[in-house]
């Protein structure tokens, strides 16, 4: 990922910075995961470790602010170096924001374990695995940087917007059939529209890592299926 510099510490610095936001990735993957089979599978207590692991993901973020800040101290990166270094800064607060999502999730699942089961649950692991799929891929694209894998994360975002449109007409559905599943339906539907906004996060980096390989933004607009959420009905993680 990097290149070849004068002075070979800094090589080993760079690749150390690639490889935080790469551990910083795959726990936020698991976290992801880990929320999603809480949820299935009805188990608080897989649900309450992964809400006690989100603070993990805060101090990996945490080092690789120190780090960055350090070599922006240090080498005074030009170029390439300097957008490589500024990209692991968006790309963990990136991560950041997924990993709390997950733990979002994860905190719904524990109150609808209180709950008797609806049948609508089993409909969240299909926009689980399509945003799982889409994070593991822009993480790899982000190891290559690999624009092609990054535009095509990108182009995804349009089919988990449309995912989550589908999941919310369903659940409307639900609760207007019987009226007993209001209560965990409303929490299903916090529950997908956190998975969607880990959608926006993937796409997010997917911009970054083009602008990582090429040097300019990403100018088209960003692909977006039809939304149903009123204003009124945002998770409080975007408030």
């Amino acid at each position: 990922m990097t290149g070849d510099h004068t002075v070979r510490s800094y090589d080993e610095e760079l690749t150390h910075l690639n490889n935080l936001i790469a551990r910083m990735g795959g726990f936020a993957e698991a976290q992801l995961d880990g929320a999603i089979q809480a949820l299935v599978r009805r188990n608080s207590d897989l649900a309450g470790k992964i809400i006690a692991a989100d603070v993990k993901v805060d101090d990996m973020e945490h080092e690789v602010h120190s780090f960055t800040v350090r070599l922006l101290a240090l080498r005074q990166p030009v170029a390439h170096d300097l957008r490589l270094i500024v990209g692991a800064l968006k790309v963990s607060g990136d991560l950041e924001r997924i990993a709390d999502y997950a733990a979002n999730v994860a905190k719904r699942a524990l109150v609808l374990n209180q709950l008797p089961p609806v049948q609508p649950t089993v409909a969240i692991p299909r926009i689980g695995r399509l945003v799982q799929e889409i994070l593991k891929e822009v993480l790899d694209a982000y190891v290559d940087q690999n624009r092609e894998k990054a535009l095509k994360v990108w182009r995804q975002d349009e089919e988990v917007d449309d995912a989550y449109t589908g999941l919310f007409r369903e659940l409307i559905t639900y609760m207007m059939e019987d009226p007993r599943n209001i209560t965990p339906c409303i929490h299903l539907m916090f529950i997908a529209k956190n998975i969607e906004r880990i959608g926006d996060h993937a796409t997010n980096i997917a911009e970054t890592i083009y602008y990582l390989v090429n040097g300019t933004p990403l100018r088209e607009a960003r692909p977006k299926g039809e939304s149903v959420l009123p204003e009124s009905l945002q998770t409080e993680e975007d408030n």
